[in-house]
C-alpha cells in the first residue's frame, strides 16, 4: 500500500516523493498555530485534511517505519496514547 500517487513513486517498493516528504514535515517542530497547515499547503500542494489522511496510512505502511522509525514510532504511540483515552 503506497499513500502516495504512482507518479510521485520513488524506488520501486519504496515510499513516493510526497510520502517522504510528509514524514519530513512531522519530524519538525513548528512555532505556532497555522504554521504546519500553512507549510502543507505551500510545500506539499495538498490540503490539510489530505495531509493527515496520507500521514495516517503511512503509520501503518512498513516501508514508512523503515525509512523513518523513530518519527513513526513517535506518532504511533501518540495515536495510540489518543485512542485509549476515548
Amino acid at each position: 500500500m503506497n499513500a502516495g500517487t504512482d507518479e510521485n513513486r520513488g524506488e520501486p517498493g519504496g515510499l513516493s516523493e510526497q510520502d517522504r516528504a510528509v514524514l519530513a514535515l512531522e519530524r519538525q517542530s513548528w512555532p505556532g498555530p497555522g504554521a504546519k497547515e500553512r507549510a502543507v499547503r505551500e510545500r506539499l500542494g495538498i490540503t490539510p485534511t489530505r495531509y493527515y489522511q496520507l500521514l495516517g496510512a503511512l503509520l501503518d505502511d512498513p516501508r514508512a517505519l523503515a525509512h523513518d522509525p523513530v518519527t513513526v514510532n513517535r506518532l504511533r504511540r501518540l495515536r495510540d496514547e489518543r485512542r485509549a483515552r476515548r
